[in-house]
């Protein structure tokens, strides 16, 4: 006996629900003629009646109420499956794994998760804040699907797409006489408690470039590996920062700071990576569109 068609047995299955092959026709989509040639091919192949006419109808046999009552899980399966395959069309279902640097993972990061996972209740994340180098790594081996950072160089191993370009801010007091100031300047840093950013990082070493363009040589009086460490130990008052605004901005709200913009100025670019030729999932193209909105809306 030859195998049978998953599509004879769907238009055996819904006769099975309806009343006439014109309802069966209708509920498939196909014609009336199609849907008695399918039945009747069913019936050929399994040698078994499965309907006898009775007036204008077509009544199961016995053997048709048992077939049903066999097949019927499948069709729940099915249409599992096809839901299953919906949602992961449209980026509801999966496993996304996220990895960002910190001053993008503890701003603009967690408010694009929340927006993403509303309405999505089978997605699961993996989310990792790291330096900049574990990021770069992890999504060139594909240990990450995306990675989140602020970039001012040029980067050749991964995809990069720009999302949104800011200058890098000082930080400080709102009752320092600097508050009062529109942007300020290297020269009004000097003879100043700055707290600085590591110079082996790239923030940091773009901060030093600052001061050098400026003529003022740059001399922090701590030094520390994060934006968001300086950020914190300018709200202890131990002096001023130049961080970027995604780390200054928790500290302008109720925390007695401001930030006003560092000259020269010194361009920052908040970047989505991905792996160079891996075609993206519809899960990682809504993350990546819910990460747009939060920075450009």
């Amino acid at each position: 006996m030859p195998d049978v068609s998953l599509r004879l047995l769907e238009i055996f299955a819904a006769m099975m629900r309806c009343a006439t092959t014109v309802e069966t026709a209708e509920f498939l989509g196909i014609s009336q003629p199609a849907v008695s040639s399918g039945l009747r091919q069913l019936e050929s192949q399994l040698g078994i009646t499965l309907f006898e006419r009775t007036g204008r109808r077509l009544q199961p046999t016995a053997e048709a109420r048992d077939l049903f009552e066999e097949i019927r899980p499948l069709f729940g399966i099915l249409r599992s499956f096809t839901t299953r395959a919906r949602d992961m069309r449209v980026g509801r279902v999966g496993r996304l794994r996220v990895m960002s640097t910190p001053p993008l993972g503890y701003s603009v990061g967690p408010k694009a998760l929340r927006g993403f996972l509303a309405g999505r209740p089978d997605v699961t994340i993996s989310y990792d804040v790291r330096r900049l180098e574990n990021v770069l790594e992890s999504i060139e081996t594909g240990q990450a699907d995306i990675g989140l950072i602020l970039n001012a160089e040029k980067l050749e191993t991964v995809n990069s797409e720009i999302i949104q370009r800011s200058q890098m801010v000082v930080l400080l007091p709102e009752a320092d006489p600097l508050a009062t100031e529109s942007c300020i300047t290297v020269e009004h840093l000097v003879g100043r408690a700055i707290i600085g950013i590591d110079q082996a990082s790239q923030l940091g070493r773009l901060v030093a470039k600052g001061f050098a363009l400026g003529g003022v040589r740059y001399q922090p009086q701590i030094e520390v590996r994060y934006c968001q460490t300086a950020a914190a130990l300018v709200a202890d008052g131990l002096g001023l920062t130049v961080v970027d605004p995604y780390s200054a901005q928790p500290y302008l709200e109720g925390r007695g700071l401001v930030a006003r913009p560092f000259m020269p100025a010194c361009e920052i670019r908040a970047s989505l990576l991905t792996r160079k030729g891996v075609p993206h999932s519809s899960l990682l193209l809504s993350f990546m569109e819910e990460l747009r909105r939060q920075v450009n809306g």
